[in-house]
C-alpha cells in the first residue's frame, strides 16, 4: 500500500512537471488555450450553472429540500435509496455538473444520508443540465435544438438505468430520517458564496484541462486511442473525442465542427462520461463522502457507453 501511494505521487509529479515544462517552452500557445478555456466556461457553462447552484444551496440550507423529500420516501425506498435521492437528482438534472455531487456532499455532511447511500447517490446525481445540453451544445454548438433534446433524454436514461441497477443490487445503508432543519446563519451569504466558489472552481478546471488536452494532442499522448477510434470514425471525429475525454465541453465544440456520422452519439458519451475535467470536479466533493474514485470513473464510463448506444437507436 505504501509503495502504491509513492508510485502514484511520482507519476503525478512527473505529469505536472511535464505540463509545466510544455507551458514554459510554448507559452504563446498554451496561454491562449487557457484563455480560450475561460471563454468557453463563460459562454457555455457559467450561465447554465450559476443560477441553479444558488437555488440548490438555498433549498438545502433552509431545509426546504429535506421537507420536499419526505413524500418521496416510499418511492425511493423501492430502489434502496434514501428519501433525499429524488431531490438530489432533480437538483442535479436541473443544474448540471457538479451541482449534484455538491448536493450529495451537503446531505451527507448534514447526516441526511449514510455513507453507503451517499455512494449510490453519487452515481445517480451525476448529470449535466438541460440549459447546457440543449442551449450550449444543441443550439450554440450543433445549431440543432432537436439534437440537444435527444442527447438530454439519452443522457438522463443512461444515468438513471445504471444507477438504479447498482442500487437494487447493493446493500442498503442505515435509514436516515429526514426532518426539516431550521435555518441558521446568513443563508443568502452562504448560498451565494458557496455557489460563486463552486462556479469559479468549474472555470478553473475547464481552463486547466483545456491546456492539458492541447498538450496531450500536440505531443501525441493520445495517439494510440485516436488511431483506435479512427477504425470506427473519421480522423477529425476521433481527435475531437480524444480532446473531450480530457475536457468534455471543448470536445463537444470540436465534434460540432466535424461532419462525422457519430458526432451526436459521441457528444452524448462525452457529456455523460464527463471527461477528466468534470470527473475531477465531482470527485473534489465526492471523495469527502468516501466515494471510491476508481469505481465512480468506471460507472461513469458505463453510463457514457449506454448513452452512446441509446443515441445510435434514436
Amino acid at each position: 500500500m505504501k509503495y502504491s501511494h509513492i508510485f502514484k505521487n511520482v507519476v503525478l509529479c512527473i505529469a505536472l512537471l511535464f505540463i509545466a515544462w510544455a507551458v514554459i517552452i510554448y507559452p504563446e500557445r498554451y496561454i491562449t488555450t487557457c484563455l480560450q478555456g475561460f471563454l468557453l466556461w463563460a459562454e457555455c457553462v457559467l450561465p447554465s450553472l450559476f443560477p441553479f447552484m444558488v437555488i440548490c444551496a438555498i433549498l438545502i440550507k433552509t431545509g426546504m429540500a429535506e421537507k420536499a423529500a419526505l413524500p418521496l420516501k416510499k418511492v425511493t425506498g423501492v430502489f434502496g435509496l434514501p428519501p433525499a435521492a429524488a431531490v438530489c437528482f432533480i437538483m442535479s438534472i436541473c443544474s448540471g455538473y457538479p451541482a449534484g455531487s455538491r448536493s450529495v456532499l451537503e446531505f451527507y455532511e448534514r447526516g441526511a444520508v449514510s455513507e453507503k447511500d451517499a455512494k449510490k447517490l453519487a452515481y445517480l446525481c451525476s448529470t449535466s443540465g438541460p440549459l447546457f445540453i440543449i442551449g450550449s451544445v444543441g443550439v450554440k454548438m450543433f445549431s440543432n435544438k432537436g439534437a440537444g433534446w435527444k442527447i438530454l433524454l439519452a443522457h438522463a436514461l443512461a444515468v438513471i438505468i445504471i444507477a438504479l441497477i447498482i442500487s437494487l443490487f447493493s446493500k442498503r445503508g442505515a435509514r436516515q430520517e429526514l426532518s426539516r432543519t431550521m435555518p441558521n446563519g446568513n443563508i443568502l451569504y452562504d448560498a451565494f458564496y458557496g455557489a460563486v466558489v463552486s462556479v469559479l472552481m468549474a472555470g478553473g478546471f475547464i481552463a486547466f484541462f483545456c491546456v492539458v488536452g492541447q498538450i496531450a494532442i500536440d505531443f501525441y499522448l493520445l495517439y494510440p486511442l485516436e488511431k483506435f477510434l479512427s477504425l470506427f470514425c473519421d480522423g477529425a471525429t476521433a481527435s475531437a473525442v480524444c480532446r473531450g475525454i480530457i475536457e468534455a465541453t471543448a470536445g463537444c465544440r470540436a465534434l460540432a465542427a466535424t461532419d462525422g456520422r457519430f458526432t451526436i452519439p459521441f457528444a452524448g458519451f462525452l457529456i455523460t462520461f464527463g471527461g477528466i475535467s468534470i470527473l475531477m470536479q465531482q470527485l473534489s466533493y465526492l471523495l469527502k463522502a468516501k466515494v471510491s474514485a476508481l469505481k465512480f470513473i468506471f460507472i461513469k464510463l458505463l453510463q457514457g457507453l449506454l448513452c452512446f448506444g441509446l443515441l445510435l437507436l434514436f
